[in-house]
Parts: structure tokens; C-alpha cells; sequence
């Protein structure tokens, strides 16, 4: 199997993948090994190499895409995201409380026959 790169306009992938590149810089710069990479994202040795490749050959245009990734990520959600995310997660959080209090009073009138 020829292990390639390619854009599909999301930036330099691993072929047959939704890896980028940058995924594997991260492993990369946790200072893994191209095998333990491979293991953990479930693709093959050649694969990764590939990938390395790639960086080393573009390592000043990866670079500078991966730093604005990464100052992109420091500076959070917007505003009006943020607000967005706690009120889906508060919501979330009331339907849970919700199904364990059902669950709990199905569990407790399980038991007695005279509550069914």
C-alpha cells in the first residue's frame, strides 16, 4: 500500500484518512515514535512516515500553519459561542439529573409490587 499526502482542501492529509499532518506534528512534538503514532491513530508505520516526510519536506509552510492552529485554539470560543456551548451544556446537564431521577424511582418501585 503507497502511502501518500493529499489536500482535499482541509489542509495535507494522510490518503484513505482524515489524518492532517498536524495531527501527527502533535504526537511528533509529544516526542512519540513514527510505531506508537501509527498504534494510537490506527493507521500503518508507512503511513506516519509519510506524513513526516511530508513535514520535513514543507517544514516552514506546516509550521506556520500549525502555530496559527495553535494560537487559534489558545484564544477559546467567541463570546456568543461560549454562551451557545453553556447553555446546550446546562440543558444537557437537566436532562441527565432528569433519567437518573427516573431511573432511581423506577429502580426503588421495582422491588415493590404494590407501587406497579
Amino acid at each position: 500500500m503507497h502511502a501518500a499526502i493529499i489536500d482535499r482542501g482541509r489542509g495535507p492529509e494522510i490518503a484513505g484518512t482524515r489524518i492532517t499532518v498536524y495531527d501527527i506534528l502533535d504526537y511528533l512534538n509529544e516526542g512519540c515514535h513514527h510505531t506508537a503514532i501509527a498504534m494510537a491513530l490506527r493507521i500503518s508505520s508507512a503511513q506516519v512516515q509519510a506524513a513526516i516526510q511530508y513535514i520535513e519536506e514543507h517544514k516552514n509552510e506546516v509550521l506556520a500553519e500549525y502555530q496559527k492552529m495553535l494560537d487559534r485554539e489558545a484564544q477559546g470560543n467567541p463570546p456568543e459561542i461560549q454562551a451557545k456551548l453553556q447553555s446546550a451544556h446546562a440543558k444537557l446537564q437537566a436532562l441527565l439529573a432528569n433519567h437518573r431521577r427516573d431511573h432511581n424511582s423506577e429502580s426503588n418501585n421495582a422491588g415493590n409490587p404494590s407501587r406497579q
